[in-house]
């Protein structure tokens, strides 16, 4: 893949920020507590149980900038990726489009959707309408997914630029009003939701090759990446067993699919995962 643009205007950097350690409060404390059984491993004890927390990269000013320079490449598939899929939406939403903003932080940060840690992995914060990222996770989306490769990890920052998409559209409040009305959907909505932005990665997908910048190789990435982070192989290898009902991205067959359709049709229209 061979992307170019390295602006960094829409790109916040809190690597190495001091500060005082996270408190997830009440709220967060209950989410890591979800996920803990769903996961089966305590993800409240690496956040420090939601009290004392974690501090955000601390360190002195040469081993911050060394860890940065280790992270030079994947910060640069990270920014570059960004500022494309950005690209790529603006011109297609046109005058309803608002540019997010790339947070990259280590171990812990402060979003607009409360205190986040690096254990939750990339996210979008619709209230600030900033993705973060801790670079960390490409790592372990090679080592323990196995899923290596620049278009992979472009994959993961399209999929959060397409839950913006659902925010600037409107589709985001829509689902959380149906939600809300119908408490026992929260989940298949959920899953919906993903499965879209999983789709709108794909269409993204789909116009780089169109500008002949991808490589051999790098669609069956993007695939391989979407399944590596499906629910069910989470849970498998995380507690041994799968349990759908608790699904809230879908699983690895639903992200790969909804993937190569949006690289297949790339278009809002194709990218309807609701209609199913």
């Amino acid at each position: 893949m061979r992307l170019g643009d390295r602006d960094r205007g829409n790109v916040e950097d809190r690597r190495g920020l001091g500060g005082p350690g996270l408190r997830l409060g009440v709220g967060g404390t209950l989410v890591l507590a979800v996920l803990s059984v769903i996961f089966g491993r305590d993800l409240l004890s690496e956040v420090g149980g939601g009290s004392a927390g974690i501090e955000s990269g601390q360190g002195a000013p040469e081993q911050v900038e060394r860890r940065k320079a280790g992270e030079a490449e994947l910060e640069d598939v990270a920014v570059t990726s960004f500022n494309d899929v950005q690209q790529v939406w603006s011109r297609a939403l046109g005058r309803s489009w608002r540019p997010a903003t790339l947070v990259l932080f280590w171990d812990g940060t402060r979003s607009g959707c409360g205190d986040a840690s690096s254990a939750m992995g990339p996210f979008y914060c619709p209230l600030d309408e900033k993705v973060y990222m801790d670079l960390g996770f490409y790592r372990e989306l090679a080592e323990r997914f196995g899923a290596p490769g620049e278009l992979a990890q472009a994959y993961v920052v399209a999929h959060e630029v397409g839950h913006h998409v659902q925010h600037v559209l409107g589709i985001a409040s829509r689902v959380r009003e149906a939600q809300a009305r119908d408490p026992a959907a929260r989940n298949r909505l959920s899953v919906r939701m993903e499965l879209q932005a999983d789709c709108l990665a794909g269409a993204w997908a789909r116009t780089v090759g169109d500008r002949g910048k991808l490589d051999p190789g790098d669609v069956e990435a993007g695939l391989q990446a979407a399944a590596a982070v499906g629910d069910d192989r989470i849970q498998r290898a995380e507690t041994g067993h799968v349990q759908p009902d608790a699904f809230t991205h879908g699983s690895s067959a639903q992200r790969a699919r909804w993937f190569r359709a949006g690289y297949e049709r790339p278009s809002l229209d194709a990218c309807d995962t609701f209609a199913e």
